[in-house]
């Protein structure tokens, strides 16, 4: 913007003028005959007393509108990686770089067992297992025919009192195992060592007194008194381990019974028996 103004002139001399004037001519060119005027004016201005002569300011020019965006320049170029450093190097600038795996280091020794810890809450029940597979079907065996066997069942059907303190006999043998009963003597000979059952029944109207005899324990006795005169029932039994030879047989004693009933005839019954539960181990 070109700001306006009135040329404006200060001379206190001829000579000073005359600078002046000169300057004048040289800048404004073909302006001459105004510069003249302006020259002869300030003049006389100051052959009357030497005044000063100036023009009025001008008012400012009016901005102009603004000129166009320019267009973008061109991307620049990709600038050159940053050269390492010489020189030690930050060991936490080490650690965040990753390099490459090492091989596997040998395995350290043991150390030494810690403490037992304190036993823990007990946990809950597990779910039940899936059941096992079917078991195989077991066909039960049969008895060899050279097992070992003992048994015996013999009857007394006569109606005289069997005497005190002796082996009672007997008339009728139901089973006898290879003979290892005597009805005669009223004897069972042990001929398979082992376990044995024994047992005896009787029935009478008087009272009656019989004990199991046996050469390898005590003898078992059992007593019923019959007072009613009528038929009673009198059992004992007993197991007993046996050796071979060893006999058992079956005794009446005298209890509490009166001395008549050694001659009761009215009927009686008694039955001994006797079988091998299982045989001794060898």
């Amino acid at each position: 913007m070109q700001r306006k103004s009135i040329l404006s002139c200060s001379s206190s001399s001829s000579s000073d003028f005359h600078s002046w004037l000169t300057q004048v001519f040289g800048a404004m060119g073909g302006y001459y005959g105004m510069a003249v005027l302006v020259g002869v004016a300030c003049l006389v201005m100051t052959s009357e007393g030497g005044a000063t002569c100036s023009g009025v300011e001008g008012r400012a020019g009016v901005d102009g509108a603004p000129g166009r965006d320019g267009w973008p320049g061109v991307k620049g170029e990709k600038g050159e990686p940053a050269a390492m450093a010489e020189g030690p190097v930050d060991a936490h600038v080490l650690q965040r770089l990753k390099g490459e795996m090492g091989m596997r280091g040998s395995q350290g020794t043991m150390g030494p067992k810690g403490y037992a810890g304190d036993l823990g809450p007990a946990g809950l029940a597990g779910l039940p297992g899936a059941p096992g597979p079917e078991g195989k079907r077991i066909i039960s065996g049969k008895s060899s025919p050279h097992q070992a066997r003992s048994a015996f069942s013999a009857m007394r059907t006569l109606s005289a009192y069997p005497p005190f303190e002796r082996a009672v006999t007997f008339q009728t043998v139901v089973v006898n195992q290879d003979n290892d009963f005597n009805k005669n003597t009223g004897y069972f000979t042990c001929r398979v060592p082992g376990f044995y059952y024994f047992s005896f029944h009787s029935v009478a109207k008087v009272g009656m007194c019989l004990r199991i005899s046996s050469e390898a324990v005590n003898n078992l006795g059992f007593c019923d008194y019959n007072t009613r005169n009528s038929d009673q029932v009198m059992s004992g039994g007993v197991v007993l381990q046996l050796t071979a030879g060893e006999r058992v047989w079956l005794t009446s004693f005298k209890d509490a019974q009166p001395d008549s009933v050694t001659k009761d005839v009215r009927d009686k019954f008694i039955i001994f028996n006797g079988f091998l539960l299982f045989s001794s181990p060898v």
